[in-house]
């Protein structure tokens, strides 16, 4: 009789190749993630200025973040930014999500319109929206001026900077949630609707009680990470406001960034990080436990 030799897996053998394969993601990941922010952690209890080497002061910094009129005041200002941009795409995205879901002649052009301000760069996008919004000779208030509307000065009135911001931003990352609402709307069974319209329910009924209630997912998921990125906006008040005028436009990664770069004060700038951080996570739990009220849930049905 032949025996049946058992031999030990070789973990090398097995395991060598894939984790050869991921090594280089790991390391960027450790080099330019997790020890940053180990590091920033870190920070935020010391005094340093770039220069020399890092004092610790305990929460020193943290007292001079929250004892600091400015930060409330730019808190406010990225509070109402969040709101106004967040509400607005996703209204828009999902308005423009329900026209494109039609199966019609060109819907992949119209779709590919909407998704290019996504992947356009935003310098390019603030040189065009900058010309856009000047007071003197910008498009917008010639247009608005046919109407007998006097102009505007969109990016240097505190009235009007945080909407320009906004509506900007709108433009920008709409396409994005209107690509992730399209295939969520493309999910929902066609059967629904169907019997739905032989009960006699109308286009209206069949939105709130059928797309809605299924689009619930998709809309949880666009909410979050939209709200999320916008509290990291950065790049559209860097490029077009520098946080003016009067501090309207100033939000908190921008005052990361002065307070880093601009006043070399690296302890405070890293607490600003990880109180921004405490938000998010705060805010994040709050519509995590939310969404057991609103969202569709397959297993509850």
């Amino acid at each position: 009789m032949s025996e049946i030799v058992q031999t030990k897996p070789n973990w090398l053998k097995t395991w060598g190749w894939p984790l050869f394969f991921i090594l280089p993601c790991f390391l960027g990941l450790l080099v330019f993630t997790y020890i940053p922010v180990l590091m920033s952690f870190g920070l935020s209890f010391s005094y340093w200025n770039l220069l020399g080497k890092p004092v610790f002061v305990g929460l020193e910094n943290y007292q001079a973040v929250l004892g600091d009129p400015l930060f409330w005041k730019t808190l406010q200002n990225t509070l109402v930014f969040v709101a106004g941009s967040v509400a607005l795409e996703i209204l828009l995205a999902l308005s423009a999500a329900l026209l494109l879901s039609r199966a019609m002649r060109g819907i992949g052009i119209f779709r590919t319109i909407f998704f290019l301000p996504v992947i356009t760069p935003m310098v390019s996008v603030a040189l065009v929206w900058g010309w856009l919004y000047d007071p003197r000779y910008g498009p917008l208030n010639a247009l608005i001026g046919l109407f007998g509307v006097e102009p505007i000065s969109w990016l240097y009135d505190p009235q009007w900077a945080m909407f320009s911001i906004i509506l900007l931003r709108v433009w920008k990352d709409m396409g994005y949630n209107m690509v992730i609402l399209l295939a969520g709307l493309q999910g929902i069974p066609t059967h629904l609707y169907e019997s739905a319209s032989l009960d006699g329910a109308g286009a209206i009924q069949r939105f709130f009680r059928i797309t809605l209630p299924m689009l619930s997912p998709t809309l949880f998921f666009v909410t979050t990470v939209s709200l999320i990125n916008a509290f990291q906006a950065f790049d559209s008040v860097y490029l077009l406001t520098q946080g003016g005028p009067e501090n309207s436009t100033q939000v908190v990664v921008f005052w990361l960034f002065q307070n880093a770069f601009q006043f070399y004060k690296v302890g405070p700038a890293s607490a600003i990080a990880y109180i921004l951080f405490i938000i998010i996570l705060a805010i994040t739990m709050i519509q995590w436990w939310l969404r057991k009220k609103w969202v569709y849930n397959e297993a509850d049905a």
